[in-house]
Parts: structure tokens; sequence; C-alpha cells
């Protein structure tokens, strides 16, 4: 898998949302260095890393095995780890089978009501079309103004037009070109997280404006997970790295310390 590594102190891993990249991360990224060895990484047949190889599956066991080799393969010593969506919920998984040392989940994937569930794979599914409906001059020149950015990114963001427009252009561009896009929405068909994560911190935050996972499943998450710390994101979307990244990178750090 691509990944990127920097900062210095305990190992931290950061796993980002399907359809999108590691950059998800960038702008937390320098905050979180100052006090840990960061490593953000491409998921399977997302950014540039590649698929997995045929006949794996894109399930919860087969992913968290392969990031649990690749912590292993770089010398990773259970990392703290914080994810967002999909990200999210293999945090908890890595979680779950003692792997890390902490996990924080942004607004993770798995504590969803069968409705819901079909109505963020519905959303995900119009955001992959309408990516790959548009010719890249398009989108690049969407990117160079607040309402094209808006029109873009605003599923995911709260405050769209806070996100720079090469970000914008490069991860519209990883959402059309993601190749395990389609085998993790049919591997999360019937994903649901129901396991407890005893003996470790756990935190699970979400943000208020979250318009694909809404915020209610943070409390069945709660539920889920009765030691966790639930928190609220003021005025974040679904992916609040870009919208907060003060708030963020102190919820990380606060759950690793």
């Amino acid at each position: 898998m691509a990944y990127e590594r920097t900062g210095a102190g305990e190992p931290l891993l950061l796993l980002h949302g399907i359809g999108h990249h590691r950059q998800a991360w960038d702008p937390v990224l320098s905050v979180l260095a100052v006090e840990r060895d960061v490593t953000a990484i491409d998921l399977p047949g997302f950014g540039v890393s590649p698929e997995l190889p045929e006949g794996l599956p894109y399930d919860l066991p087969t992913v968290g095995k392969v990031l649990g080799a690749f912590c292993e393969e770089v010398g990773l010593d259970r990392p703290h780890v914080a994810g967002n969506s999909l990200g999210g919920l293999l945090a908890l998984e890595l979680g779950r089978e003692k792997l890390v040392r902490s996990v924080t989940a942004l607004s993770p994937a798995g504590f969803w009501t069968a409705g819901e569930r079909r109505y963020a794979f519905g959303t995900l599914r119009a955001m992959r079309r309408a990516a790959l409906s548009m010719p890249v001059p398009l989108i690049e020149r969407l990117s160079h103004s607040a309402a094209g950015r808006t029109a873009l990114t605003s599923t995911i963001y709260a405050r769209p037009g806070r996100r720079s427009p090469a970000a914008v252009v490069a991860e519209t561009l990883a959402l059309r070109e993601a190749t395990g896009f389609h085998q993790t929405l049919a591997s999360g068909g019937s994903v649901a997280f129901t396991d407890d994560v005893p003996g470790l911190p756990v935190t699970v935050a979400w943000g208020s404006r979250d318009r694909i996972l809404l915020r209610r499943q943070g409390i069945r998450a709660k539920h889920t997970i009765p030691e966790a710390r639930l928190v609220r994101l003021p005025g974040c979307g679904h992916v609040p790295m870009n919208d907060d990244p003060a708030l963020v990178a102190r919820v990380i750090l606060d759950t690793s310390r």
C-alpha cells in the first residue's frame, strides 16, 4: 500500500474513507506529527494503492489482516489508529483484534439501520457517477470557485470552500479512479459493527452536519461500545478533518494520550 510517514513519537495510523485517499488527512497531519509518528495510507484499491489480489474480498476480516500485515512490515508496533467513515470501521476492527493501542473513529460506518445503509450507499454511488461523468477540464474549472468546490464536495464537507482547488481536483479524481469502490460497497452490504472493544481507549466522534452517516448513529455506537467516549464535532460534515482541523487533531491526540 502507498503511504506517507512523518513526525516523531508513538506511532499513529490514519485510515481514510471509501472513495477518498490518504490526502484527506492533510489538514491535520502537521499538528499530529508534532507528537506522533504518523503514517497515512491509501487503502487497497484507493488512491494509488493497487487492488487486493483477485479472489480476496474487501470485507472487514480480510482488510483488517492486510492492515495488520502492513503495520508489521513497516515497523508500526501496535499503533494508535484514527479512521474516518470506512476507515473508522476498520479502526474499530483493529481495536477489536487488539492490534492497536487506541481507536479514534470519525463518523464510522457500521452503526446504521438497513434504511440508513441504503441511503448512504445510494449517496456514495451518486457521487461516483457524478465524478465519472465530468470531464477533467470541467472539474478543474469548478475547483477555482467556492461555488464550484461546493458543488463538487458539499456532500462530505460542511465547509467545502475551505478546501484548496488542487485538493478538490485530486479527491474528485481519486473517487472516479478508485478501483476498489464497487467491491468495498458490495462487501459492506451486510456489515454491522456489533462487538464491544474492551480494554482500549476508544473515541467515537460525529460531525453535527454529517450528510452521509447521520449523527444519531453515534448513539448506537455508544451503546455498542459502552466505555467509548462519544464526541460531537460542531459544524463538521462527514469528513471533519477539513472542516475543523484543530478540533479533530485534539480529539485524536486526547484519545492517544
